[in-house]
C-alpha cells in the first residue's frame, strides 16, 4: 500500500531534521508506541507498538533502520515488524525543503506491506486507517516542533 503526504512546519529545516531523526523525540508521535530502544545510534532502533484496525488489535515488535541520511534534506528508512500471525515491511522517505528561514516543507511517502492475520481480517480498513495514522503522526510532529 502506498501512503503519502505533505505538511508545512513553522520551523527552520535543521530543527525539523533534528526532531525527525531523533528516535526519542519522534517516538512521542508514534501511534500506539509502547517502547523504543536504540540498537545502533544514528543507524538502527527497535520499537514495540500496538495497532488496532477495527476489532483487530495486534502488537508489533519492529526494527527500524536508516537507509539514507542526507542532512538536512532527505531521510529514508526501512521497518520490519512481526506480530503473532502477521508481519509488516515498510520503506519510508521524508524530503525536507526550506520555504524560508522559519518554514520547512516536509513531503513524505511510504510503501507498506502487511501480511498475515491482520491483513486478512482488516483488509478493508487498512488503507484508510494507515493513511489517517500517518497523517496523525505528521500532524503531531508539526505540533511538537512548533511548540
Amino acid at each position: 500500500m502506498h501512503l503519502e503526504g505533505k505538511v508545512t512546519i513553522a520551523a527552520p529545516q535543521n530543527e525539523v531534521w533534528n526532531f525527525l531523526t531523533d528516535p526519542n523525540k519522534v517516538g512521542s508521535c508514534v501511534p500506539g508506541l509502547v517502547s523504543m530502544n536504540i540498537i545502533e545510534p544514528d543507524k538502527k532502533f527497535g520499537a514495540i507498538a500496538g495497532l488496532g484496525l477495527g476489532s483487530v488489535k495486534v502488537t508489533f515488535n519492529a526494527e527500524i533502520e536508516w537507509l539514507e541520511l542526507d542532512k538536512p534534506n532527505r531521510a529514508k528508512m526501512k521497518a520490519r515488524g512481526a506480530a503473532p500471525g502477521s508481519s509488516m515491511d515498510a520503506v519510508s522517505e521524508m524530503k525536507m525543503s526550506r520555504i524560508d528561514d522559519k518554514q520547512t516543507e516536509l513531503v513524505w511517502t511510504a510503501e507498506v506491506t502487511v501480511v498475515g492475520k491482520i491483513a486478512s481480517l482488516a483488509s478493508r480498513l487498512m488503507g484508510s486507517v494507515s493513511q489517517k495514522m500517518a497523517g496523525d503522526f505528521f500532524n503531531c510532529v508539526k505540533s511538537q516542533i512548533e511548540k
